[in-house]
């Protein structure tokens, strides 16, 4: 779990962008991903002080016009179990919670 690892990776690959929001000179949002089958949203972020002014559904609005640009049909993302407080944000945009499990596995840095 290192956001800048993932970043590095997300702005050098193929088929990823990082996408910004920002107001006069600060950097307010973020988000990134893209698998190339189907869009992945990650690290949606809004400044604390920034939050409830919109910058997340502007930020998500983002993410889904440059999927749709790319013909991308469907937009995935995952939340922590713990983050309640964002669940309504992605209700209240149309997104709904699929029934399915998630695995995952750390592999081993690479030599």
């Amino acid at each position: 779990m290192d956001p800048l690892s993932d970043l590095r990776l997300a702005i050098t690959g193929p088929v990823c962008t990082v996408l910004a929001g920002v107001e006069n000179g600060s950097l307010l949002a973020t988000a990134m991903g893209h698998d190339g089958h189907r869009g992945w949203v990650y690290y949606v972020a809004v400044t604390p002080d920034a939050r409830g002014r919109g910058h997340g559904r502007a930020m998500m609005g983002a993410c889904e016009a440059w999927l749709l640009e790319r013909n991308i049909p469907k937009l995935n993302l995952m939340l922590r179990s713990e983050n309640a407080a964002v669940r309504s944000l992605y209700t209240a945009l149309g997104y709904d919670q699929d029934d399915v499990v998630v695995y995952s596995r750390r592999l081993p840095p690479a030599c």
